[in-house]
C-alpha cells in the first residue's frame, strides 16, 4: 500500500507504507537529514526512524527550536545515565527528563555523588558520543519489559511499568550501545549528534517527589547545539550566582530565612520591608485609579467552604488545616472565597457591575521542601490579588483592561514579558460549555489587544483557563508573575447572581487576576534584575550622609533632618572612621547617593553628592538635592 507524504513546502511524494520518516525526508532534501533530530507526523513528535503507515503531513524538527532542543537534552540525559552506570557500578536509574534549561537524571547509588565525580562522568559521555551509537526504539509487551528490567535490577523501571494503566499493553524502550532504558521518546538519531554539554550540580530528590519514598540523587546538566551556546549559557549561570537574591538579601540586610522559624517562611528586615512597602503602596494607588475597591478576608475559613469551592477535592495537598472549637478550618491558599462572600452580602444589579475587589492577601501553601527557593518559592506569601465580577458582555473589556494594567506595570519596573494561554487541565470542575466560553473570552481579548501568545495545553487552573504573563529579567530568564483566570464555575457553586435589565437573576462571571503576582517573588526578581542596585524610587535607602570629621557633625545632622522631613529615605554615618572606608561601605550597600560633608560643604551650606558608581555630581543646596531625588521618584527612575 502506498501513502502520500506532504512536506513543509506543501510539496508531496508517494512512498510504500512503513517508510522511516528519515528516508522520506532524505528523498525530499538530502541535506536536511543531517540537522533533523526528530519530526512531527500529523502534529505528533516522533523519532526520525518512525515508520509512517498512513498519509501524513510532516514537519522537520532541529535544535534551533524548542522541541528539538528538548529532544537533544533528553537524549543527553540517557547518555549521562549510561555513563554513570559505566563509571559507578551498581547505580540504579529512575527517571531522566529534559527540563527548561537542560536535563536531569535521578539515581539510586550507595555513595554520594560529588562535583568532583562530574569529570569522570563527562569523559565517559564523550566516549559514548564518539562511538556514535544509534538510538534504537523497540516496542514490547509490558510484562516482557518488566521482566527485562527486573533481570537488570532496575526496580524503579519495574515500578513505573507496573503502575501504568491496565489498558496499556505495550511499552517502548530505547537502546544506545549496551544501555537500555524505558522511555516514550523521541530521541535524536544517534549519540554522535551531541556536540556540547555540561554537568552542573547534584541534589537530593525523593522518588516520585514523595517525602515518604527513598531519597535519590539528582544530577543536573545542560546541553546545546554547539559550544558557543553552551559557553554563553555558562556565563549567564555565573552572572546568576552574582545576582542570587538570597546572597544579596543577606549582604544588603533585606531579609532572612531562619531554620528556627521553618523553611519557606520569610523574615523581612527594615530595608526589605521598606522595599516591600514601596511596591505595595504603588500598587494600592494604581488600583484605586482603576476603580478597584480594597477588601480583606480572614486567614482561616471553615473547611465546608473549601469543599464547596472545590479546593478541598482538587487542591488540599497544598493546603494547611487547623481546628477551632472542634470545627475544621482551612488556612487560605487563595483569596477568592472571601471576595465571593462580599459580593453575595447584598443583592446586586447589572448597574453595579463590574465590581473589582482588590486585596494584598497573605496566603499559605504547602510547598514541598525540595522546591522552596528563597523569595521565589515560599510557603507564606502575599499576592496582589483581585477578583472582578462582571456580566458576560463586560468580560472582553475587563480582560483587556487587566492586560493593559500588566503592560503598564511591566514598563514601570523595566521588564519585557511573554504570554501564554493555558487551557483545561485533566482534573477540573465545570461544564464543557463554560470552559469553552471562558477560553474563547481570554483568546478574543488577547487578539483584540494584538498580544501574541502561545497555547499551553492542559495547564489551566482546575476552575478555569488562564492567561499567564512571564516576565524576562536581565539574564532573559522567565518568571511567572501576572495571570488572568476566567471562571464561570465558582460563581455557580456559590450561587452568585445579579438582577439584569429584564428583572431576572443572572449569573456573573469572575476573573481572578494578579499583576505582579506574589510580592515576595517579585521582590526576588527585582533584587536579581538590579543586582541589588535599585533605581532611586525603589531604593530602601536613597541617600546617606557621611562626615569627614567630628566637627562636621552639627551641619551633617541638619542636612539629615531636612532630608528626612522632605520624605527622602536617608541614613547617616558620623562614625570616627576614614572617609574612604565609609564610602566603600555605602557602595557595598548600593545606596544611590552618598552626601559627603566636609569644610567646604559646611562653609557653603551645600552637599556633595557622590553616586554609587563613583561619579561625583556638582555641589547642590539641600533643597536642590531634595528636588533631584523627588524628580527621580516621580519619573520612576
Amino acid at each position: 500500500m502506498d501513502i502520500r507524504i506532504t512536506y513543509p513546502d506543501k510539496s508531496e511524494a508517494t512512498f510504500p507504507a512503513g517508510i522511516p520518516i528519515g528516508k522520506a525526508i532524505a528523498a525530499w532534501k538530502k541535506d536536511a537529514v543531517a540537522t533533523t533530530v526528530a519530526a512531527k507526523v500529523n502534529g505528533v513528535l516522533v523519532d526520525v526512524s518512525y515508520p509512517v503507515q498512513e498519509n501524513a503531513t510532516i514537519a522537520l524538527i532541529d535544535v534551533s527550536i524548542k522541541d528539538g532542543l528538548s529532544v537533544l537534552r533528553h537524549s543527553i540525559s540517557h547518555v549521562m545515565a549510561q555513563a554513570v552506570q559505566d563509571v559507578f557500578h551498581g547505580a540504579k536509574v529512575s527517571i531522566g527528563p529534559s527540563i527548561e534549561d537542560g536535563f536531569y537524571y535521578d539515581f539510586d547509588y550507595k555513595e554520594t555523588f560529588t562535583n568532583e565525580d562530574f569529570a569522570k562522568i563527562e569523559n565517559r559521555m564523550k566516549e559514548i558520543v564518539s562511538d556514535n551509537y544509534p538510538f534504537i526504539r523497540q516496542e514490547m509487551p509490558r510484562a516482557k519489559a518488566a521482566s527485562l528490567f527486573q533481570e537488570k535490577g532496575e526496580t524503579y523501571k519495574v515500578e513505573l511499568i507496573n503502575d501504568l494503566p491496565a489498558d496499556v499493553k505495550n511499552v517502548s524502550i530505547y537502546k544506545q550501545g549496551d544501555y537500555i532504558d524505558l522511555c516514550r521518546g523521541p530521541h535524536i538519531p544517534s549519540t554522535g549528534m551531541i556536540n556540547a554539554f555540561k554537568l552542573l550540580s547534584v541534589a537530593g530528590a525523593y522518588w516520585r517527589g514523595d517525602e515518604k519514598n527513598k531519597m535519590l540523587q539528582r544530577i543536573y546538566g545542560t546541553g546545546f547545539a554547539d559550544e558557543k551556546e553552551l559557553n554563553d549559557y555558562l556565563f549567564l549561570l555565573e552572572e546568576a550566582k552574582k545576582r542570587d537574591h538570597r546572597r544579596l538579601g543577606r549582604e544588603l540586610d533585606l531579609f532572612q530565612i531562619n531554620e528556627e522559624v521553618g523553611p519557606g517562611l520569610i523574615i523581612f528586615h527594615p530595608k526589605g520591608m521598606m522595599l516591600r512597602y514601596i511596591i505595595e503602596e504603588w500598587e494600592r494607588k494604581e488600583h484605586l485609579k482603576r476603580g478597584y475597591d480594597m477588601v480583606m478576608g480572614p486567614q482561616i475559613l471553615k473547611v465546608d467552604l473549601w469543599k464547596k469551592s472545590g479546593h478541598f477535592d482538587h487542591y488540599r495537598e497544598n493546603m494547611y488545616f487547623t481546628e477551632v472549637d472542634e470545627q475544621p478550618y482551612g488556612i487560605k491558599p487563595m483569596n477568592c472565597l472571601s471576595h465571593m462572600l462580599i459580593y453575595k452580602s447584598k443583592i446586586r444589579s447589572y448597574r453595579d457591575l463590574p465590581l473589582r475587589y482588590f486585596e494584598l492577601g497573605t496566603v499559605h501553601r504547602h510547598e514541598k521542601t525540595g522546591v522552596l527557593h528563597g523569595l521565589m518559592r515560599a510557603r507564606q506569601f502575599t499576592q496582589d490579588d483581585a477578583h472582578i465580577l462582571c456580566t458576560p458582555e463586560q468580560l472582553n473589556s475587563e480582560i483587556r483592561a487587566i492586560a493593559d494594567f500588566v503592560n503598564y506595570a511591566m514598563g514601570i519596573f523595566g521588564f519585557e514579558y511573554e504570554v501564554e494561554l493555558s487551557t483545561r487541565p485533566e482534573h477540573s470542575i465545570g461544564s464543557d460549555q463554560d470552559w469553552e466560553l471562558a477560553t474563547t473570552a481570554l483568546e478574543n481579548a488577547l487578539k483584540d489587544n494584538k498580544i501574541s501568545y502561545e497555547v499551553n495545553e492542559g495547564d489551566g487552573a482546575f476552575y478555569g483557563p488562564k492567561i499567564d504573563f512571564k516576565l524576562k529579567d536581565a539574564l532573559k530568564r522567565k518568571w511567572q508573575c501576572a495571570t488572568i483566570q476566567c471562571d464561570f464555575t465558582l460563581p455557580e457553586r456559590f450561587d452568585l447572581s445579579y438582577i439584569g435589565p429584564d428583572g431576572e437573576k443572572h449569573r456573573p462571571v469572575m476573573l481572578h487576576r494578579v499583576i505582579l503576582g506574589a510580592i515576595e517573588r517579585f521582590m526576588g526578581v527585582l533584587i536579581e534584575q538590579y543586582t541589588g542596585a535599585f533605581p532611586v524610587w525603589l531604593s530602601p535607602t536613597q541617600a546617606i550622609v557621611l562626615t569627614v570629621t567630628d566637627k562636621h557633625i552639627p551641619y551633617a545632622q541638619s542636612v539629615y533632618d531636612k532630608l528626612m522631613a522632605a520624605g527622602i529615605r536617608c541614613e547617616k554615618c558620623f562614625d570616627n572612621e576614614k572617609l574612604g572606608y565609609k564610602i566603600r561601605q555605602s557602595q557595598m550597600q548600593k545606596i544611590p547617593y552618598m552626601l559627603v560633608i566636609g569644610d567646604k560643604e559646611v562653609a557653603t551650606e551645600t552637599v556633595a553628592p557622590r553616586e554609587r558608581d563613583g561619579n561625583n555630581l556638582t555641589p547642590l543646596s539641600v533643597v536642590e538635592f531634595i528636588v533631584l531625588v523627588q524628580d527621580k521618584c516621580e519619573k520612576k527612575l
